[in-house]
């Protein structure tokens, strides 16, 4: 059966940390005109979160990788321009590297306070964030096909995107922290296989009449089928402190999810590998990002990310052409070249520490660094 070639049109949504640029800790409670002129002026775009320390924006849905630019980046800057006049700013980071969870507060809506009463502590430790990407694919059978084929790449997506190594003042040794305090809620990690779009929904149904679910929104797999689009929504990123990191692994899961349909479109399609398999490349993501390698399944062994990368930029090729956004996934070497935020954190933190700087302060200047890089190329015009 010969599908037409679905839009790829895309949408990004990131979440943000609100800190007291006094203290350089996070918000308990969201000054009450916050969000308010945020919703004012972004219309739509901005939401809030679990806790009141957090907020949410999303981009309307973009035809080219270079409008979900400039739309970010124009979401970042009224964001802190608001928060500018309370006294704080957003930290595009997956955690923050001092707070104590015990100490916020949930946000006061009913969506919230069900999740509270239903989840307890576990949600209550949900001081984290994500990034997440929505790729518009209109056929139902072949948006599960790509979902079922999609997840090998989510580990190459996340130890790109790594901004998460302290957790509560400590390093925790990993650079994406937030997925193991993510993989404490149900329906996480990694999604199951199925073998058509009335499959996945007959799951769904079955879980939301026998009253565990209100809807698929509840899913919260490091992939999904979008509830309320013709999408698949990529939420394995960590949040990115630069924003041509974003863009740029937002434009390859673009082009990884065009170049699987182009397979399928030839009778082809991505060799299958069992979710336990992948789930050791996810970890390998989670605990090194990108410095140990990830396993290479048809060698049989670990292979320096760098040659995965190549490999996948080659495979892409084509459909970076066809988006044009060759610049776009080509950045992925300069975060090769320079770390993710995760490793500027970890080397701002112990450059601080050998400067004679105290744990406290050092933590503080990490959160300065922070600042800083959410806004980095953010101004208006070319990008820089």
């Amino acid at each position: 059966m010969i599908i037409e070639e679905p839009t790829f049109t895309l949408g990004i949504e990131e979440e943000y940390l609100l800190v007291d640029k006094s203290t350089r800790d996070l918000v308990r409670e969201a000054p009450p005109d916050f969000m308010s002129e945020c919703e004012a002026a972004l219309e739509g775009q901005v939401s809030p979160e679990f806790l009141q320390c957090q907020v949410e924006i999303g981009t309307c849905v973009c035809d080219s990788i270079g409008q979900a630019r400039d739309e970010i980046a124009r979401l970042r800057r009224t964001v802190a321009q608001i928060a500018g006049k309370h006294n704080l700013a957003p930290i595009a980071a997956s955690t923050h590297p001092f707070a104590d969870w015990h100490q916020q507060h949930h946000t006061d809506k009913e969506r919230y306070h069900t999740l509270a009463k239903d989840m307890q502590v576990v949600v209550q430790r949900m001081l984290i964030c994500g990034m997440h990407v929505h790729v518009a694919v209109e056929h139902e059978d072949l948006r599960i096909d790509l979902f079922n084929q999609l997840p090998y790449f989510l580990p190459h997506l996340l130890a790109l995107s790594t901004s998460s190594p302290f957790w509560q003042g400590r390093q925790t040794g990993l650079k994406s922290y937030r997925l193991a305090v993510f993989d404490e809620m149900p329906r996480t990690g990694l999604p199951e296989a199925f073998g058509s779009f009335g499959e996945y929904q007959r799951t769904v149904d079955m879980l939301v009449n026998a009253g565990l679910l209100e809807d698929s929104t509840k899913i919260w797999w490091d992939l999904r089928p979008s509830a309320r689009f013709p999408t698949l929504e990529m939420r394995v990123a960590d949040v990115c402190t630069y924003l041509d990191d974003a863009i740029c692994i937002a434009a390859l899961y673009v082009c990884i999810s065009r170049m699987l349909y182009r397979l399928r479109r030839d009778n082809q399609r991505w060799r299958s590998y069992s979710r336990f398999m992948i789930n050791e490349n996810r970890w390998r993501a989670q605990r090194y990002g990108f410095e140990q390698g990830l396993v290479d399944f048809g060698q049989g062994k670990v292979v320096p990310y760098e040659d995965l990368v190549e490999e996948l930029l080659a495979l892409t090729r084509e459909d970076a052409e066809h988006f044009d956004c060759v610049k776009e996934i080509e950045h992925v070497r300069t975060i090769l070249k320079r770390g993710t935020s995760a490793d500027r954190q970890l080397g701002r933190y112990n450059a601080a520490l050998e400067a004679g700087k105290s744990v406290d302060e050092a933590l503080r200047d990490v959160v300065d660094g922070l600042i800083e890089e959410t806004l980095a190329n953010t101004a208006e015009g070319p990008a820089g």
